[in-house]
């Protein structure tokens, strides 16, 4: 039987809010066998079959939603790379000072060849330096010839580089990411006249299958409201020798939007319906969520959806983007946040939210910043439960709210469209 709650039950609903059950969720998806849960990978399918357990023991009726992804990219060998001069060599750690750039071409087979600077020398056998002012694309302008490229990438706080899997298409060359110090030492070795290096480029692309969870909870009456919940539960994935846990993306999300679905389940009024939509791909360009908008789209549904992505760590306010019809959604998210006194501001957030948006659902988006961006850093120690919380009151109060507050309310945050 279905509770019938009103604002003033509110306060009670937000103090069932477990930080407890939140870490256990994270520390189960961002563990070693589920290896960073990329797209179509063995360890997407384990978190997969997990997340089906926990929405069925939520009373839900749950199916997956198989779609195509194209050209995941996947390093499958160790990387291996080493630089010298006259005095000695030196390998170059893997993630830190030295990682596969996206565009790069696959090339297992070791090259090793002098270093030059990309645009002044002659490419010929040699790994090109590009200059941090000068683009890929002007690089490639002359390399007749070249073993390679070098090309200069930004670390996080704790020196590791970041991980893409949606970025161009490959190029005709190896090419390989060096962090700051090591690129400013490479090129002035190559701006002198000496020094080498030897590495490979093993990145294949590799055509997988996607698959999103769809949860029914509740279902709305006919013409009611109808609220999704919705977190990517995918992650860049694990590399040879390098573990992605993905712990602040997302499986936070994943985390705060189970929890909301577990105490919306047993407190939303009767005929409000609740879904919640656990989606992959999202590292690679949102398919997953373009994939589901356009089914709900195809079946004239309109719901109210609000996707998290990344609650790890609060820094201030948290960011709140909105798209298409959603002036009421975030006038509901302004009406909780003042609830859970929560901070919110207008800010990007880039993800699944947008392709929702896009297909002309009232849609919002929260964020409330991630440690480790797509490095070995973002492990679950990282998280703070206290943001867990904060982040998963606020989306239990929006849903709540959307249930029994008037049709019309103010917002202050703004609707971004």
């Amino acid at each position: 039987m279905l509770l019938v709650t009103t604002p003033n039950e509110l306060p009670e609903l937000l103090g069932d809010v477990s930080a407890d059950r939140m870490t256990a969720t994270i520390a189960v998806l961002a563990s070693d066998p589920l290896a960073g849960r990329r797209v179509g990978s063995a360890g997407g399918a384990t978190a997969r079959a997990w997340l089906v357990d926990q929405l069925t023991d939520l009373g839900a009726a749950v199916r997956v939603e198989e779609f195509p992804v194209r050209g995941v990219p996947q390093v499958y060998e160790a990387l291996t790379v080493t630089r010298g001069d006259r005095s000695g060599s030196a390998r170059l750690l893997f993630g830190r000072q030295v990682a596969i750039h996206p565009a790069s071409a696959d090339s297992s087979d070791t090259r090793r060849g002098g270093l030059g600077v990309a645009g002044s020398d002659d490419p010929a056998g040699r790994w090109l330096v590009v200059p941090a002012e000068v683009s890929l694309f002007d690089a490639y302008r002359d390399t007749r010839g070249a073993a390679g490229l070098l090309v200069r990438r930004p670390v996080d706080a704790e020196g590791w580089q970041f991980t893409m899997l949606a970025g161009p298409d490959p190029g005709p060359l190896p090419v390989l990411t060096l962090d700051p110090d090591t690129h400013r030492a490479v090129l002035a070795a190559a701006t002198a006249g000496g020094g080498w290096l030897a590495g490979a480029t093993p990145l294949r692309r590799d055509d997988v299958t996607g698959t999103n969870i769809h949860a029914r909870l509740l279902e709305p009456v006919p013409g009611g409201m109808d609220l999704l919940l919705s977190a990517h539960y995918d992650g860049v994935g694990d590399h040879p020798g390098l573990r992605l846990p993905g712990a602040s993306d997302n499986a936070t999300g994943v985390a705060v939007v189970l929890e909301a679905a577990r105490i919306l389940t047993a407190a939303l009024p009767a005929g409000v319906g609740l879904s919640v939509a656990l989606l992959d791909g999202e590292e690679v360009g949102a398919l997953g969520s373009a994939h589901h908008a356009a089914q709900l789209r195809a079946e004239g549904a309109a719901p109210l959806a609000i996707n998290v992505d990344g609650a790890g760590r609060l820094e201030g306010a948290a960011a709140v983007e909105a798209g298409g019809p959603a002036h009421r959604l975030l006038a509901l998210l302004d009406q909780a946040g003042r609830h859970t006194g929560l901070p919110l501001a207008a800010g990007p957030v880039a993800s699944d939210n947008r392709r929702y948006g896009g297909a002309g659902f009232a849609a919002v988006g929260i964020g409330a910043g991630m440690g480790g961006y797509h490095s070995p850093a973002d492990t679950p120690d990282k998280v703070d439960p206290a943001t867990l919380v904060a982040i998963a009151r606020l989306v239990v109060a929006t849903a709540h709210l959307a249930g029994v507050a008037p049709a019309s309310l103010s917002s202050s945050i703004g609707d971004k469209r």
